[in-house]
């Protein structure tokens, strides 16, 4: 997720809060992991994204696309990370299932240059 745009709003967030050890202390994360991810070092992490959505209140609609209210002031947040959640869930569910059809067309490439090898022979 090393989305220029999510990181250029992590930077606002930083500037929010004084700095990145100060943003860290607040989000209990170290400040070098924050370091990481600006410098694009590190991606964007899910974890990241739930510590300032639910610790800070930053809307997960404006963190991650950059439309809607910054800040949650509203009982919805809790919601909306759950929500994440479960989209991150069926992603990753996504992914493995793209692994193995990868896999799976491989074999099947594998067996036809196999089969046309053994029919030109």
């Amino acid at each position: 997720m090393a989305d220029d745009a999510i990181v250029k709003r992590l930077k606002i967030i930083v500037k929010e809060h004084g700095g990145q050890q100060a943003l860290a202390n607040a989000i209990g994360v170290d400040q070098g992991f924050i370091s990481k991810v600006i410098n694009r070092k590190q991606e964007m992490s899910y974890y990241l994204i739930r510590k300032l959505c639910f610790q800070l209140k930053y809307s997960p609609e404006w963190l991650i696309i950059g439309t809607g209210d910054k800040k949650l002031d509203k009982p919805d947040s809790a919601k909306l990370i759950t929500e994440i959640q479960m989209l991150r869930t069926e992603v990753d569910i996504l992914h493995a299932r793209m692994r193995v059809y990868e896999i799976e067309l491989k074999e099947l490439r594998e067996g036809l240059e196999g089969a046309e090898h053994k029919a030109a022979g």
